[in-house]
């Protein structure tokens, strides 16, 4: 992978290479992977992901994003930075994942995959080789792999979601939004059998909202048999992250004491302690490998939710 690069102006923050170099030398804790849906664009997940993202490698993580979105929706450009590759180009040997992986700030790797995830379920040998052989050749151990995914499947949910051992629906406070996302939820339950599904809620105005839209979500849930919820948590409407965002940084760097900011290091330090899926023990390969199988397998039964 190419040398971490700083933002414009930056200032490196040698604690995370420490730490990184810390976690080579006594061992390394097990891959964590997840997943951040939506049942509608608009709420903010891409921010979400950016920021935890940011957050775990301020904890002293690897962190690599798989970034299912194209063009100006895509996490990249949530930091000002434009991919120079895509993942199909390493399926197709066309070049080396390095060179596609490009980095915003330090500990954090993102990969643009919008192209390749749609077809994951129908590569051939040659092109399942390049990617494990890809992966294979990281020089930096990944902690944690988030996926920002995408709207735009067949089915309407990403394989990489359903091999990722957590999943986050990411949900607004609107009506449409908690709509769409109990859809988004019904319908990945029923053809894709997927049963448990964690609620994490953006743009609150005060703190018992989140838990108010999650026991709906739930109660709705749980009385039609769909799926199982937990809570995950919630981001308080804050203005600061707006601000953030505009300037290409990750809030929980450059405000740190913000309310959202605060909220976002909380959930990011949480979710290393969710349950890890038994796969995950193998690491970045042997998910690949999960995700592959399940991808050749997929064969869903399509529902209008």
């Amino acid at each position: 992978m190419p040398e971490w690069r700083l933002p414009e102006g930056g200032v490196a923050d040698f604690r995370c290479d420490q730490a990184a170099g810390l976690r080579r030398m006594f061992g390394r804790s097990q891959l964590r992977v997840i997943a951040f849906a939506s049942g509608s664009p608009g709420v903010g997940k891409t921010a979400i992901v950016a920021n935890v993202a940011v957050a775990l490698a301020r904890q002293g993580k690897e962190v690599l994003v798989v970034d299912e979105n194209r063009g100006a929706s895509g996490v990249g450009s949530f930091f000002g930075l434009h991919p120079q590759g895509e993942l199909q180009q390493v399926l197709n040997r066309q070049r080396r994942l390095e060179h596609v992986l490009f980095s915003p700030v330090a500990g954090v790797s993102i990969l643009p995959a919008g192209c390749a995830a749609r077809q994951l379920g129908c590569l051939s040998p040659l092109q399942q080789q390049a990617l494990l052989e890809g992966v294979a050749s990281l020089e930096r151990p990944v902690d944690v792999i988030l996926v920002d995914t995408s709207h735009e499947h067949d089915h309407g949910f990403s394989p990489w979601g359903l091999a990722a051992g957590e999943t986050v629906i990411v949900v607004s406070g609107s009506g449409s939004s908690i709509t769409d996302s109990y859809a988004l939820i019904k319908k990945v339950s029923q053809s894709l059998a997927r049963r448990h599904f964690r609620i994490l809620v953006n743009r609150v105005k005060n703190p018992g909202d989140g838990h108010v839209i999650y026991g709906n979500l739930r109660k709705v849930a749980a009385q039609r048999g769909v799926a199982q919820l937990e809570f995950g948590g919630a981001i308080p409407q804050d203005e600061a992250l707006h601000r953030s965002a505009r300037l290409g940084q990750a809030i929980v760097g450059s405000l740190p004491d913000s309310p959202a900011a605060v909220a976002l290091r909380e959930f990011a330090a949480e979710l290393l302690a969710w349950p890890g899926a038994e796969y995950e023990q193998g690491g970045v390969e042997q998910f690949i490998r999960q995700l592959l199988n399940l991808s050749h397998r997929l064969t869903p039964r399509v529902l209008h939710a």
